[in-house]
């Protein structure tokens, strides 16, 4: 065609559009969406908390409540988020915005818990970075009293057969829980002393963010090919200390606490409540990451079978940690000759006093030092770097016209980093420990995340219509699933939600640092406007969007809950449409050619003029 026709400049137009769209990225194989997201929602949760909330809430009856809330809200929130990513190609925000504008603070208020997320979460790598380094030793710091930091009621650990000084113990601390407070944190008497900045805590999380960033940096190009590692030597860890742990002496014992059913313990309401919010946390629903992720995929992509191995590798991931961490603390308990209750810890007790404890008693500790905490910092950069991606992914897909242009993505990653991690550094101050305890317990709770689901099934059930979306995921996987996640999403999942958030208000206790330490009025009045910032994002978009929509009360309603028109429509909406236009075709043929503007010409009768 001659270059200088002035139709061809026209037809330029589209290939470049289309090329504007293929740079968002697209997984080049499924294990890399499966992979990514098998590193997202198994993290630290997975080693440190479940096996600790199964010993606490009855051992193998706690499976009961954990599995009720799995089939109820765990599966069919963790399907809905996969596959609204996955139909609508759109990060966080911008697929509710699309699904309906009136539900689109559900986006906001996702990204503001990931972004408090992204905070705090990568505190927990530079922590074990550190305990990393120190581990390449002949002699484990925390296994004696003989170093600088040490008080004199430092005591070492006593084994079986050696014979306790009683008169000594009844100030004593042990050198672990010494290098854990006067060593690693240096921690202050309070949140009203903050301190000092620890510069070598700083460098290591400085060192976590560009881990971070070099994983994400060039989007899913880059993500996918890091998960190949990053999900994947994490198991090899495990299964290593899994079977060192089974074959000490004393690992039976630690067992038989993990998973001995206590029926009794299913009369506490609070084991209920900590099976619902494991399952909120283990799972990372309601952080947008899920949708992130799914947008990646290809649209015929078979999500419904991708999140049901997930959500099964998941929960057998975590159960299968519970045997390694608790044969460890079985044969500590069996060393030192006290009960498992005085050994068993959660969250970072576990990670930085429990299993370093336990290490130094073990020949060859540095070895099982060193593989702990490789597994630990692998645990939990994936989960950090997919965070960071799912809040990338938003801001991006908000404006596209500014972000996906060259080098501009990555600026934005390296925008993020740098302010989260000068935030950070307050989290690596002597007081910085009560500032995390914060964030951890307020945050990204379990009441923040359970508020959030009640309103994306409401949206996507009621408002969107639940028969509307499984015909969405029908076009896309090629049938219909079964009945019983679609009656999830209408009734039993905002049902649950709604009870345990409630539950959660009713039996809402203050945090204690240690369960000793109160913090003063303002620390509280902190930590729940660190809740409320992304919980009255929803509520505050319905009144913003409601008040400046035009139209009677009826009619913004309506229009607020109409999706967008730009949406991929199904085969059946299809064939309709291919049916209205053969039919306006016929009529149009009688019109004749278009003028040269691209117009059909009308005749006498049709015009209104």
């Amino acid at each position: 065609m001659d270059p200088s026709n002035g139709l061809n400049r026209s037809l330029d137009v589209v290939p470049t559009t289309e090329e504007k769209m293929k740079e968002r990225g697209q997984w080049n194989n499924k294990l890399e969406f499966v992979l990514s997201v098998a590193g997202e929602i198994i993290g630290l949760g997975n080693v440190w908390r479940f096996p600790y909330l199964c010993y606490k809430n009855g051992g193998g009856a706690f499976f009961i409540p954990y599995l009720i809330f799995l089939a109820t809200c765990g599966i069919p929130v963790f399907f809905l988020e996969t596959a609204l990513g996955q139909y609508t190609s759109e990060g966080g925000i911008t697929c509710w915005r699309k699904i309906s504008p009136l539900f689109e603070g559900v986006g906001y208020a996702t990204q503001v818990i990931v972004a408090l997320l992204n905070v705090y979460y990568i505190i927990v790598l530079a922590w074990g970075i550190f305990y990393l380094g120190f581990s390449f030793s002949s002699n484990l710091p925390w296994s004696s009293c003989n170093n600088t930091w040490n008080t004199d009621s430092c005591m070492e650990f006593q084994r079986r057969n050696e014979s306790i000084d009683q008169s000594h113990l009844e100030n004593a601390t042990s050198p672990v829980i010494e290098f854990w407070e006067r060593r690693a944190l240096r921690i202050s008497s309070g949140i009203n002393e903050i301190g000092e900045l620890h510069w070598d805590l700083a460098l290591c999380l400085l060192l976590a963010w560009i881990l971070c960033y070099f994983c994400i940096w060039k989007g899913v190009k880059s993500t996918g090919k890091v998960v190949y590692f990053t999900a994947t030597f994490p198991y090899v860890m495990l299964l290593i200390l899994l079977i060192r742990g089974i074959t000490l002496p004393g690992a039976s014992r630690g067992i038989q606490f993990y998973l001995y059913p206590d029926l009794g313990r299913l009369a506490d309401p609070q084991v209920w409540m900590d099976a619902g919010t494991q399952i909120f946390f283990s799972y990372a629903i309601c952080l947008g990451c899920l949708t992130a992720l799914g947008s990646y995929n290809k649209y015929n992509n078979n999500c419904y079978k991708d999140c049901l191995a997930l959500c099964f590798l998941n929960s057998g991931t975590s159960f299968v940690a519970g045997f390694a961490i608790f044969s460890i603390l079985g044969f500590m308990s069996f060393e030192q000759n006290v009960p498992i209750s005085e050994v068993a810890e959660s969250g970072p007790g576990l990670a930085f006093i429990a299993y370093p404890r336990a290490v130094s008693m073990m020949p060859f500790s540095p070895l099982w030092a060193c593989f702990f905490f490789i597994m630990i910092v692998l645990l939990g950069l994936d989960s950090q770097f997919v965070c960071v991606e799912s809040l990338v992914t938003a801001m991006v897909d908000m404006y596209p016209s500014t972000f996906r242009r060259k080098n501009r993505r990555e600026l934005l990653i390296l925008a993020v980093a740098i302010i989260s991690f000068l935030l950070g550094l307050i989290m690596l101050t002597e007081g910085g420990m009560y500032v995390f305890q914060l964030f951890d317990y307020y945050a990204a709770s379990g009441m923040c995340l359970l508020f959030v689901a009640i309103f994306e099934t409401i949206c996507i059930a009621w408002v969107y219509g639940a028969d509307r979306f499984y015909d969405n995921i029908e076009d896309m996987i090629g049938y219909r699933p079964g009945p019983y996640i679609k009656y999830c999403w209408l009734f039993l999942t905002p049902a649950t939600c709604f009870g345990t958030f409630a539950f959660s208000l009713i039996k809402y206790t203050p945090l204690k640092y240690n369960n000793e330490y109160v913090y003063p009025w303002w620390g509280y009045a902190l930590g729940w406007l660190l809740a409320l910032s992304s919980m009255v994002c929803i509520p505050l978009w319905i009144i913003y969007k409601m008040g400046t929509a035009k139209g009677t009360l009826r009619e913004r309603f309506h229009e607020l809950c109409t999706p967008s028109p730009d949406l991929p429509k199904t085969k059946r909406e299809q064939e309709k449409l291919q049916a209205i236009f053969s039919a306006d075709g016929d009529s149009l043929s009688q019109r004749g050619a278009p003028t040269k503007d691209g117009y059909f010409p009308v005749n006498e009768k049709e015009s209104n003029c």
